[in-house]
C-alpha cells in the first residue's frame, strides 16, 4: 500500500470574501439602469397605443342568414340542405370557419351562421 501525506506548504490559506459594497451613487446608478427598460415599454406603449380613434363614420353591418341545429342534425346534413347543387365538403369548410367551429361537435339548438353565397 501507499501513503499520501501532505505538507503544509500545499495548502493555499483561505482568502477572506469581500462584501460589495455600494455607494450612494452606485446604488443611483443601478436603480437608474434598472429604469431605463421600464420608461422605454412605457414611452413605446403611449406612442404606439393611440392608433384606435372613435369616429362618425357609419361603420356597415352584415347580416347572415342562420340555421337552427336540430336533434340529429349534423354539418353534413345541413350542408346538403342550404346547398344541394355545391359539393358538402366546401359547404362545411366555409361553415366551419364562417362560425369558428373546433371540429365537428354541434350542439341542439346552437346557431350557425350560413355564407351569403349560399343562403340565397
Amino acid at each position: 500500500m501507499s501513503t499520501i501525506t501532505f505538507s503544509t506548504a500545499a495548502i493555499v490559506p483561505a482568502v477572506p470574501a469581500t462584501r460589495l459594497r455600494l455607494t450612494a451613487r452606485g446604488r443611483s446608478v443601478v436603480l437608474a439602469l434598472a429604469a431605463v427598460p421600464l420608461a422605454a415599454g412605457i414611452a413605446f406603449g403611449a406612442l404606439s397605443g393611440g392608433s384606435a380613434m372613435a369616429s362618425n363614420d357609419q361603420v356597415a353591418t352584415v347580416s347572415f342568414e342562420t340555421v337552427t341545429v336540430m336533434p340529429g342534425d349534423t354539418l353534413w346534413s345541413i350542408a346538403e340542405g342550404i346547398a344541394p347543387q355545391a359539393d358538402p365538403r366546401d359547404v362545411i369548410g366555409e361553415i366551419t370557419r364562417l362560425n369558428a367551429l373546433q371540429g365537428g361537435a354541434l350542439q341542439i339548438g346552437q346557431e350557425l351562421a350560413i355564407p351569403t353565397q349560399f343562403s340565397e
